[in-house]
């Protein structure tokens, strides 16, 4: 369901992506490389959504509170360097917890935003058709 609405999205925009969907541990749930998307951007996506799944935001979010000066500079040395701070990672919440998360990678951060969100966005109309959103 969130890998065929990323697709989509990205399909829409004419950027192919590589999308990653983990749950709240940041373990794979899914992940797809979209024809043409690009190849060093996989991990990129993997990364990302596993930020936005272990912290609990939006991976933009956590950039801005990552810049010199800021209260969590020099997270992305953390985990490995596994955190992202680029926009495209964004957190699947039930309530209040966090329950997964999407991650896409391959265009802009502002077209790597709109396609997780479209993944999200997904999700969460799955949970309302379900009764438990």
């Amino acid at each position: 369901m969130a890998v065929s609405a990323c697709k989509r999205k990205a399909v829409e925009i004419g950027v192919p992506m590589d999308i990653a969907v983990v749950d709240a541990s940041g373990n794979f749930v899914a992940f797809e490389r979209m024809d043409g998307a690009i190849v060093g951007c996989i991990q990129i996506a993997i990364d990302k959504a596993y930020t936005a799944a272990v912290l609990g935001v939006r991976t933009e979010e956590e950039g801005k509170i990552a810049q010199p000066g800021e209260p969590e500079y020099g997270i992305n040395s953390a985990a490995g360097g596994r955190f992202i701070l680029l926009a495209g990672g964004i957190p699947v919440k039930f309530g209040k917890a966090v329950i997964g998360a999407v991650g896409c990678s391959s265009g802009t951060v502002d077209q790597d935003a709109a396609v997780a969100q479209a993944g999200v966005a997904a999700i969460e109309e799955g949970l309302r058709k379900v009764g438990t959103g």
